[in-house]
Formats: structure tokens, C-alpha cells, sequence
């Protein structure tokens, strides 16, 4: 899996890498509070524990700007899986479209309801590259050398797609376009925008923001900010 990114401007902010570390150490954002893991608990109550509701899309990166015009885009994906692909955009446009309305949460403690979402749908790519009995994670690599890490059942969640566009537009250069993860249930990070490698692998490999102090699953729900 190559880590090379051609086509970005800008530099890693290691300022905020810096922060953002240091809040994993002091566990900053964490209200202490029970945990809402239930169902039903999730249903009664929509903002997660230590979470705020915004209107607006906050743009978060590492300072790295991937200019990735969709003609150009390709995602490779490999690993332990039976049909190792590559696709481009003609290739995911090609398959089944999927839509869904959901709810996103970020880390740093703010949340945006009611966000649509069209691409194609993490069970179709899993039906596609049919994963090894063995494979248990899988790790997202990105245009801007960016990773992260989840396991395959995360994945495979009926909400969980690699999208193309966001509120009937495009999704846009700065919020991961042309393709990015999306996956409600977990706080955002573990979304990688860009997106240009899946990789199937028998054991965890934590990304760039894992090894750096932050949980390895990330569930808001659970108050999964560090591990």
C-alpha cells in the first residue's frame, strides 16, 4: 500500500497533531458521565455524551490538500479478499447507488443531524472483493497519507458507505472529495476523506490518529475518544 500522494498542496499542521495528542494524555472532552450504549438509550436521546449540535460543516484536516478531480480518482483495494479491484470513477459509478440520511459526530465535540448522504454502499464493495474467512479489520488509507483502522463488521453496518456526494452535490475537495467514508455510528475521524486504499487484513492496525493516543474503535456513544 503506497503512502505516496501526488497532486496535494499544503503541509501537515503538526501544531494541532501536537494538541490534539496532548488531549488524548489529559482525556479532554470526556464528561465522565454513563455510557449510552443501548438502543433504546440512542433513541431517547440523539446528541452523544459530551457532544454539541452545530448547523454548519466544520471542516477538519491535517493541513494537506489532496486536488483529486474525479476523472482522475481511483481506490484500490486488496488485502485479504478473494477480487482485488481497482476502481475508478466510472467504476463506482457503474455500481448499485445507495442514499442514506445520517447523523455524523466528531471528536472534538460537535455533531450535525440529518446529513444525506449517495455513493455506494459498504455491503456492495464487500460483495464485490468478498473478504477471507480470516479477515477480521480494515484499514483506509488516503490521498493525504492520512489512515485509519476499523474492524469489517463496522464496515459491512447498513449505513456505511463510500460517498460521492453530500446533500445532492458533489462532495467537496475540502470534506474528502470526490470519494470518503462515511460511518455514522463512530466519531468522524474514523471516516477518511479521500480515500484511496482499503486494505483487508487478520489484526488491527491502528492509523494515524490511533497510534497517536486516540481509540481504536471510537464509538461516541461509548465516549470512545482515547484508548
Amino acid at each position: 500500500m503506497a503512502d505516496d500522494a501526488p497532486g496535494t498542496t499544503g503541509q501537515i499542521k503538526q501544531k494541532l497533531v501536537e494538541t490534539k495528542e496532548k488531549w488524548a494524555r489529559e482525556g479532554r472532552l470526556l464528561t465522565g458521565g454513563p455510557s449510552l450504549g443501548g438502543t433504546e438509550m440512542r433513541q431517547r436521546r440523539r446528541l452523544p455524551p459530551g457532544q454539541r449540535e452545530v448547523k454548519n460543516w466544520p471542516v477538519l484536516d491535517l493541513g494537506v490538500h489532496p486536488n483529486v478531480p474525479a476523472k482522475e480518482w481511483e481506490m484500490k483495494v486488496g488485502g485479504l479478499i478473494e477480487r482485488p479491484v481497482t476502481w475508478r470513477w466510472d467504476d463506482l459509478m457503474r455500481q448499485p447507488q445507495f442514499s442514506h440520511v445520517s447523523d455524523i459526530h466528531c471528536v472534538t465535540a460537535w455533531s450535525r443531524y440529518d446529513n444525506r448522504w449517495d455513493g455506494v454502499s459498504g455491503r456492495q464493495l464487500l460483495s464485490v472483493v468478498e473478504p477471507k474467512p480470516n479477515a477480521k479489520f480494515i484499514v483506509f488509507k488516503s490521498y493525504d497519507g492520512y489512515s485509519t483502522n476499523v474492524p469489517i463488521e463496522t464496515f459491512a453496518d447498513e449505513d456505511v458507505l463510500l460517498a460521492h456526494s453530500w446533500e445532492g452535490q458533489p462532495i467537496s475537495r475540502d470534506h474528502g472529495g470526490p470519494v470518503r467514508v462515511v460511518i455514522p455510528k463512530l466519531y468522524f475521524w474514523k471516516s477518511a476523506k479521500w480515500v484511496r486504499h482499503i486494505w483487508f487484513t487478520d489484526r488491527d492496525a491502528p492509523g494515524f490518529w490511533e497510534v497517536r493516543g486516540y481509540h481504536s474503535l471510537g464509538d461516541p456513544w461509548k465516549e470512545q475518544r482515547y484508548g
